[in-house]
Order: structure tokens, then C-alpha cells, then sequence
């Protein structure tokens, strides 16, 4: 397959950003009335709301945002756990902790019996999706290996009877025929970040090593998409480059893979450069993104590409956390650990992700606390994952994702699955607050038959039923 890379235009990103410097308050109004009909925004719209640094328009951005969010995606947070099962890399990113020159970290792969043992960790913690996860070294780490890795994660049973029922992965861009072979393996959305779309800075950041070669890591996705592969998320890690740019070029990849595939990406990830051991760029950044320039570009992520899942990770601080819940954000992971086996060490009290992960964690509360600060702000922590069972994917998803329909399923599957957790896993306040919650949002179901089937499979919760969704 030849694909062409020249879907990231630089000269174009960069004069779009240079030629909306401020924009006028009538410019920034009519582009927020435009994206309010959920049809996304065009590269230009987008890159002017970029430059936009007025207060009154900023909060206006962030209100617009909102609503398209609660519109597509209601009220309800997907959580998620990453696992790492190696931290054996063959790259040199200057930014990362598994990299090849950190003589300090000490190498690992779990085994497969590892492997259980942290997911029956993460499963006590109520979680039902797993963000697998390892360093790219096909020599220490083959496909095979990742592979029976997902199978062994599915078999795992936790003192509940719980088991994972959604795995999505994140490994090293894949070749065609390992694509083939991947789309075999029942999992959910494949995951790669470009880190940085600026070709210059990408081949700086990536000095040694297969991921130098950006054209290679840039067409991961379309060789996913036509070999097998039904749902892909990318990123960028913000940090590497100018943010206005970098959120430019995801959304230029983004209108790319739904031109040529007719499918967008499943979820997009906005990670900010946190600190990492004998990582100097991650100390050293000179594009680093402050807490209001990343407000603003998750609002004009949300905006821009309105069906897509936003996914928003530990590396941030809990306040900040819970500010982007109400601007665009619709998936995050909780309860995470980044090193290879550090559930299990967490649960032994031997675990610093400072040293020995791969980047420096903000929010380190439990599981338990960020559901029950979720519960108590009004949002409804989800672990459904329906669509993936029921094939809804790809296209399928993308059908009832762009108009907003999901959420007819979505909604009442969160509900059920958030009642799983509370007579499961949650502590008495916790339980009380999410009852009173799950009450409230079923008044929101206005189809009376759904609303009456949601209440049923949720008094089959309640007398030891599990996995009711629609």
C-alpha cells in the first residue's frame, strides 16, 4: 500500500495560524454558532479560535464546548486503566522514560502469569477497559506476545467474578500483514500518537531508532484502517511544539482518515510533556503549554471534531482534571500506574512513578476517589463498553456518533454499569451518592420504554445479575 503523507501541510497549518492572529469578538462569534450544529469546524475556524486570548471569548469557547460535549456524549466520563506489560524500547525519544539511553531503569517483560495478576488488580478496582500498552522492542516484545497477552487478560476473574471487557492497545505503528493479524484479536480502538506532527521537531525528538522515520509513524493509521483494523485513536504530546500548530495538524489527520476511510478517529488523546527520568526534553520545554492555552485547545478539539472521544490522562492534576470535564473531555483513565508491574507494586507500597515510570503522574488518587468525585460533580463514571460487543464500530459508530445518537445507548449503559460498581466495589458513601445520581438521570430518559427497561436491568443489578446493556 502507497499512501501519500502530504496530508499534513505545514506551509498551510503555519499561515492559517499566522493570519487569524486576533480575531474580532463578531469573527469568533459566527464560527461558535457554526459549531454548534455539530458539523465540526474547518481548519481555519479552528486555527482562529486559537488565537483567541479574550477572557469573555475564551469562557464563550469553553461554554460552546460544553454543550456540544453534553450533546454527543451527556454527562457520562468513560474510565479506563492503562497496563504496561515491557518497558524494553528500541527508540531514543527525548522525551520518555523507556527510552533507549536511560541506563538507570531497569528493563522488564511481564509474563503471562504477570500479566494476570495485575489485571486481577485492576479488576478489584472495579475497572472493565484496559489501555494495554508496551514499549516498542518487536525483539523483546513480539506481536505474538502482545497477543497472548490480551487473551490472558480476558481470561482473568477477579473475587467478584468480574472479568475486562474491553481491551483497547497502544503499541508501535504495525506493518500490513501484522495489521491483518491484529484485526483477529477481538479488541477495541488501536492506538498511536504522532507525538509531534512538526517534521523538523519529530525527527529531533526521535534521533535513533525505527520512530525517526515520521512518513512511516504519520501512514500508521491508514495501513490500520485498510487491513482489518474498525476503530483507531491518535495524539500528540503537547509540549514538543507549538500547540496551535499541533492541534491543527490532529485535526487535519482527523478530516484525512474520515475523507479517505469514511471513519474518523475513534478517540483522540491530548497528553501534555510531564517530567521523566534521563528524559531532557522533558524538562527542557520551550513549547510548554499552560494550563489556559490547554483549556483552550480541548475546547477546539471538541468543537472541530465533535464525534470524537477525548481522552485525558493521570499526567494531569486533579483540578485541572476536572475543569476539562466541562470542556470536552470524555474518557480518562484513573487508579494509573505507568511502570511495568506497578499494580502490584502499588499494592505492596514499593512503587514510585517518578523513577520507574514512564512519566511523572499528577493525579494520583485511587480509583475509588476519582468515582466518587466524579458521583459527587454530577457526572456518571461509565465502564460500558456495548458498542464493541455489539458491533458497533467503525462506520457503525461513526453513524450515530456525528448526530449524536450514541447517547440514546450510551446513557442508560452507564447507568447499569455504574450500578455494577456501586453494589460491587463502592464504599457506603460512595454507593449512596451514585444511587441518588442514577435516579436523577433516569428522569432524562425521555423514551418511556427505554427508561422502564433501564429500571429493570437495573433491579436485576441490584438482586446479582451482571453485563445488562443495550
Amino acid at each position: 500500500m502507497e499512501k501519500s503523507s502530504n496530508f499534513i501541510i505545514e506551509e498551510q497549518i503555519q499561515q492559517i495560524i499566522q493570519s487569524k492572529l486576533n480575531p474580532t469578538p463578531k469573527e469568533v462569534n459566527t464560527i461558535l454558532e457554526k459549531a454548534l450544529k455539530l458539523n465540526g469546524l474547518t481548519l481555519e475556524e479552528a486555527g482562529t479560535l486559537l488565537n483567541v486570548s479574550d477572557p469573555n471569548l475564551l469562557d464563550k469557547m469553553f461554554v460552546v464546548a460544553k454543550e456540544i460535549k453534553d450533546a454527543i456524549y451527556g454527562n457520562r466520563l468513560v474510565l479506563f486503566a492503562p497496563l504496561y506489560i515491557s518497558n524494553y524500547c528500541s527508540n531514543n525519544c527525548l522525551y520518555c522514560g523507556f527510552r533507549i539511553d536511560n541506563k538507570d531503569l531497569e528493563r522488564k517483560v511481564l509474563s503471562i502469569e504477570e500479566i494476570k495478576e495485575e489485571t486481577k488488580i485492576i479488576l478489584e478496582q472495579g475497572h472493565k477497559r484496559v489501555l494495554l500498552l508496551m514499549g516498542e522492542d518487536h525483539q523483546k516484545c513480539t506481536l505474538d506476545y502482545f497477543i497472548d497477552a490480551i487473551y490472558a487478560i480476558y481470561s482473568v476473574k477477579d473475587s467478584k467474578g468480574s472479568t475486562i471487557r474491553r481491551i483497547n492497545v497502544e503499541i508501535a505503528p504495525l506493518s500490513e500483514d501484522e495489521f491483518k493479524k491484529l484485526s483477529e484479536v477481538p479488541i477495541g480502538t488501536y492506538t498511536v500518537f504522532q507525538e509531534t506532527y512538526h517534521k523538523a521537531t519529530y525527527e529531533y525528538m526521535h534521533p535513533r531508532g525505527p520512530k525517526h522515520d515520521y512518513t512511516w509513524r504519520l501512514l500508521t493509521m491508514d495501513r490500520a484502517l485498510s487491513n482489518g483494523m474498525h476503530d483507531v485513536g491518535i495524539g500528540a504530546l503537547f509540549g514538543l511544539y507549538d500547540y496551535r500548530f499541533e492541534t491543527l495538524a490532529l485535526i487535519q489527520h482527523a478530516k484525512h482518515l474520515d475523507e479517505t476511510y469514511g471513519i474518523g478517529p475513534h478517540t483522540i488523546s491530548i497528553p501534555r510533556v510531564k517530567p521523566a527520568k534521563n528524559a531532557p526534553a522533558s524538562y527542557n520545554t520551550t513549547y510548554a503549554v499552560n494550563d489556559l492555552d490547554f483549556k483552550k485547545l480541548v475546547a477546539v478539539i471538541r468543537m472541530s471534531v465533535p464525534y470524537t472521544g477525548i481522552i485525558l490522562s493521570t499526567r494531569e492534576p486533579a483540578y485541572l482534571r476536572n475543569e476539562l470535564f466541562n470542556i470536552g473531555v470524555s474518557q480518562i483513565s484513573a487508579g494509573s500506574k505507568t511502570s511495568v508491574g506497578g499494580y502490584k507494586q502499588a499494592f505492596n507500597a514499593k512503587e514510585d512513578d517518578t523513577e520507574i515510570g514512564q512519566f511523572k503522574l499528577n493525579d494520583c488518587r485511587s480509583s475509588g476517589e476519582v468515582i466518587k468525585d466524579l458521583i459527587k460533580m454530577g457526572f456518571v463514571p461509565s465502564f460500558c463498553t456495548a458498542c464493541y460487543r455489539l458491533g458497533r464500530v467503525g462506520a457503525d459508530f461513526m453513524e450515530l456518533s456525528k448526530p449524536g445518537l450514541i447517547k440514546t445507548h450510551c446513557h442508560p449503559n452507564g447507568l447499569t454499569t455504574l450500578k455494577e460498581y456501586l453494589v460491587d466495589y463502592a464504599d457506603d458513601e460512595t454507593r449512596f451518592f451514585g444511587d441518588k445520581l442514577i435516579e436523577e438521570e433516569l428522569s432524562k430518559i425521555t423514551h418511556k420504554k427505554l427508561r422502564e427497561k433501564t429500571k429493570e436491568y437495573l433491579h436485576r443489578i441490584e438482586k446479582g445479575e451482571r453485563d445488562l446493556y443495550f
